[in-house]
């Protein structure tokens, strides 16, 4: 294989692996908007409690930006 192969090859290796990383995280967003009931984003919050910062991050991420998608909606 040539460099230029190799680059290519590269390049949609990322590529794919990018897909894949955001086709789970929309996934996982859809996931997280299910939780829709004041009750349901308690016991989600309890789940995430018992687990550190830095296991939750991305989900507390989605959680908080969707909460605040749903403050501005409505507004």
């Amino acid at each position: 294989m040539t460099r230029h192969d190799l680059s290519v090859k590269s390049l949609r290796s990322s590529l794919a692996s990018r897909r894949a990383a955001r086709t789970k995280r929309q996934s996982l967003e859809r996931q997280l908007a299910s939780y829709t009931t004041e009750s349901d984003r308690l016991e989600l919050d309890a789940i995430l409690s018992r687990h550190s910062a830095e296991e939750t991050g991305e989900l507390r991420s989605i959680i908080n930006r969707q909460a605040m998608d749903r403050l501005i909606r409505s507004a």
